[in-house]
């Protein structure tokens, strides 16, 4: 007769205990094994656990053998080894994206992958300049509506907000929900946006969807057969709609090409542009364009064409280097980037 409820479950204990307190660096002898065992009202002998742990290498377990004055067993290959996982604690705690409270979650659920001496290592305090976290504590469920969406071929209906003077939402359009059809999340200067097509229609339609637990009246008139871009984060209780998503031209959308032409996710009239640079910003420029881009040596300078939107963000982008950039062409870009320093000039003048 088992010595208790668990004792049937003695071999998930043997795969738990040495998932959690066996690493390289850390083994446990069979008295060990034996006593923690018994910690859960199991109890083990000596020749029961090396056919138990001869399962466990069948079932998948890496569990090696060290020997010195004793012989220790532990946990040797794991699905993310110890860099690996630091790697990505790294990431998750300097992401813009992810709130705080997620943030801890999603630490927490990683440092479970690891024994608990590696888990110590985990608690890392990652100095990132000037990363606030974001208020939203939705994002996570939104991005997961919207690849819901995206593979199911469906449209999403959400509300999109701005925030206030003192941190409160803002909501466009006075609240009314937007419908639209997603083709592609994407992450960009560690924010993740949402880029979404608006199909050119011969004429308006409408149709009722159900959100938050009302009925609203959706008007669909589209001007343009574009793409639209929306910030996840602004993005409020995204849900995925039975209607179908508008057919997209695959051969017209390209994401990695529409994310660097829009250039920092904001809208404007894309140009093609020749831009001549100072020799010692090659690293930014191919940061910010790719090593592929031709670039045309000018003596002390190298000049590149490239498309760009010809938007504040671009403009500011260029300014930020002073007289080491210039746009040379086209004229309506040099345009304006003369209005917008006339109208920076006057901030300070007036």
């Amino acid at each position: 007769m088992p010595s208790s409820p668990n004792q049937k479950m003695k071999l998930l204990y043997l795969m738990k205990i040495l998932l959690e307190r066996t690493d390289e660096n850390h083994t446990l002898t069979l008295a060990d094994l034996i006593s923690a065992l018994a910690e859960y009202g199991i109890k083990a002998e000596r020749k029961s656990l090396y056919s138990d742990m001869d399962l466990l290498r069948t079932f998948g377990l890496n569990i090696e053998m060290q020997k010195s004055k004793t012989v220790g067993y532990y946990i040797d290959a794991r699905d993310f080894e110890l860099p690996e996982l630091k790697l990505l604690v790294d990431a998750v705690q300097s992401s813009r994206f992810i709130t705080a409270r997620k943030s801890n979650e999603l630490i927490k659920k990683l440092s479970a992958l690891a024994s608990i001496h590696q888990a110590k290592e985990l608690k890392r305090q990652v100095v990132m300049a000037e990363r606030p976290k974001p208020l939203n504590e939705g994002i996570y469920y939104n991005i997961d509506a919207i690849h819901a969406a995206i593979n199911g071929r469906r449209k999403i209906i959400f509300k999109y907000f701005d925030y206030s003077v003192d941190k409160k939402r803002v909501y466009r359009k006075n609240g009314d929900v937007y419908c639209q059809t997603p083709a592609a999340l994407c992450w960009n200067d560690d924010k993740y946006y949402l880029i979404c097509y608006n199909a050119k229609y011969l004429s308006s339609f409408q149709h009722y969807a159900k959100y938050d637990d009302k009925y609203y009246l959706i008007c669909y008139n589209a001007k343009y057969d574009d793409f639209t871009n929306y910030r996840v984060d602004r993005m409020s209780n995204v849900v995925v709609c039975e209607e179908s998503a508008d057919k997209i031209d695959k051969k017209r959308f390209n994401v990695a090409e529409h994310t660097k032409r829009m250039f920092g996710m904001y809208s404007g009239e894309l140009v093609s542009a020749k831009l001549r640079f100072d020799n010692s910003l090659v690293n930014t420029v191919q940061d910010k364009f790719g090593s592929a881009l031709l670039l045309r040596p000018c003596g002390e300078q190298f000049e590149i064409s490239v498309e760009v939107s010809n938007s504040p963000v671009f403009l500011s982008w260029m300014f930020q280097f002073g007289d080491k950039a210039k746009i040379v062409s086209p004229e309506i870009l040099r345009s304006s980037m003369v209005a917008l320093l006339d109208r920076s000039t006057q901030q300070y003048t007036t």
